[in-house]
């Protein structure tokens, strides 16, 4: 990516492309992305909030793997994921 802002604009509409699409995702697509996004936007030190606490592991362990990342890092691997995703579907 050019520069910071460039890269918050591709992840804004990364983001938003996966928020408007109706089919599922796979779900270690999702936890992905999860991670990812939490990272890329500072929140990561949030307790996964769901009621399942299967589910709350399993978000758990995907922040745990992408620990060593800086944020732009994770905006990047967000975008690359997304886009990879897509470009699988055509």
């Amino acid at each position: 990516m050019e520069n910071e802002s460039q890269l918050d604009n591709e992840f804004t509409k990364a983001v938003n492309l996966i928020n408007s699409h109706k089919d599922p995702f796979p779900a270690d697509f999702l936890l992905r992305l999860y991670a990812y996004y939490k990272h890329a936007t500072g929140s990561q030190g949030q307790s996964p909030t769901s009621r399942k606490p299967l589910i709350n592991a399993f978000k758990t362990n995907a922040l745990f793997q992408i620990r060593g990342l800086s944020r732009n890092e994770a905006k990047e691997k967000y975008i690359k994921a997304v886009n990879e995703y897509f470009n699988s579907l055509k």
